[in-house]
């Protein structure tokens, strides 16, 4: 199976076990969608069925089955929470998940080796991609259509036009 991660619990809430997570999504409300999550715990996935969703400014208030003290909840702070792919949403097009972007081999489109995606910046407007070199070198690219030609997420692969300014 395949997973893609979609928070990180960064602290409880109240006595009764609510854990408060950063969500890692456009959308929070995409919780609500979800009946089963997984915690990633000293490197195992822990499945969890959500038994509730509540939002507090821009996080996500989750009641796991099973995590019923502020005890239990604590022993998770700190944690990934991730999805089974097939529950993910669908995106539209030319949208990707940063997971499948990163590590993309970068070409311009004249074939010149670029590097790979190393990070990707929400800026709000675009995203900014990170791309690094063998050397360590970075390149900044703004996710704009004027740069990305094409995105080949089967073969690991990102074609660029690099504008002037750019570089």
């Amino acid at each position: 199976m395949e997973y893609l991660e979609i928070g990180q619990i960064v602290n409880t809430n109240g006595l009764k076990g609510l854990l408060v997570v950063n969500p890692f999504t456009d959308d929070i409300r995409r919780f609500e969608n979800l009946e089963t999550i997984y915690i990633v715990y000293n490197k195992q996935l822990i499945e969890k069925k959500i038994t509730d969703v509540k939002y507090k400014k821009n996080q996500v208030l989750l009641k796991l089955s099973g995590i019923d003290t502020i005890e239990e909840a604590e022993k998770f702070r700190e944690c990934y929470l991730k999805i089974d792919r097939k529950d993910a949403i669908k995106l539209p097009k030319d949208t990707y998940f940063i997971v499948d972007l990163i590590g993309l081999e970068v070409y311009t489109v004249d074939n010149g080796f670029l590097g790979k995606i190393d990070d990707i910046f929400q800026t709000g407007s675009n995203d900014v991609y990170v791309i690094k070199d063998e050397l360590g070198k970075q390149i900044l690219l703004p996710a704009i259509s004027e740069v990305v030609k094409k995105v080949d997420i089967d073969n690991k692969k990102m074609i660029v036009k690099l504008i002037p300014g750019i570089i």
